[in-house]
């Protein structure tokens, strides 16, 4: 087991994770905005490469924190939600609109979840973890809004998807640029 100093440090070294993360939900999310006309099908494989892309990079964050730390599993369990939610996207295409909608929503609400219980683990590990608290926040309602109208018009929900995929992004490049800035924390000496 780290001591925290050792845990901040281990976070901070992988701020990239959380950039790259960023990068591409903010591009996602442009592309959902920009068309918004996209077919049903082109909904299923835009959010499905963006559900499996940011699982794959959720899970290369969680496993290179697991070697350092006990606190890598609420990411890694977002990570198998991602990646699973993706390849259901990909796999069945002939899904309906609501059926998109509650996967969706099913999704976010899950990844909420996990991304506030890492804020929680992570909360005095450098950086500005409240923003994944945060993320984690948005997730929720996001999820909440889809399963509460799943039959809105497809329009809406790639627009919601779009902003939501946006300010996601922007707060994982922030999280991941203060990380990177924040000095290295030294651990005090071991007592034992």
């Amino acid at each position: 087991m780290l001591v925290a100093g050792e845990l901040s440090n281990a976070i901070r070294d992988h701020w990239w994770v959380l950039v790259i993360r960023g990068v591409v939900g903010i591009a996602f999310g442009v592309l959902f905005i920009v068309y918004p006309q996209i077919s049903l099908v082109a909904l299923i494989y835009l959010f499905g490469a963006y559900a499996l892309i940011d699982g794959i990079f959720a899970a290369v964050q969680a496993l290179r924190l697991g070697v350092h730390s006990d606190r890598w599993w609420p990411l890694l369990f977002e990570a198998i939600i991602g990646i699973a939610v993706g390849i259901v996207f990909f796999r069945f295409t002939g899904l309906s609109a609501v059926a998109v909608a509650f996967t969706i929503a099913v999704w976010a609400i899950a990844t909420g979840i996990f991304e506030i219980v890492a804020a929680f683990r992570f909360g005095g590990s450098g950086g500005a973890p409240w923003l994944l608290g945060l993320g984690g926040v948005l997730s929720i309602i996001v999820g909440v809004l889809f399963s509460i109208a799943p039959i809105a018009a497809l329009l809406a929900y790639v627009l919601v998807l779009g902003v939501y995929a946006i300010i996601f992004g922007v707060m994982m490049i922030v999280w991941g640029f203060r990380l990177r800035s924040s000095p290295p924390v030294t651990s005090a000496p071991s007592t034992v």
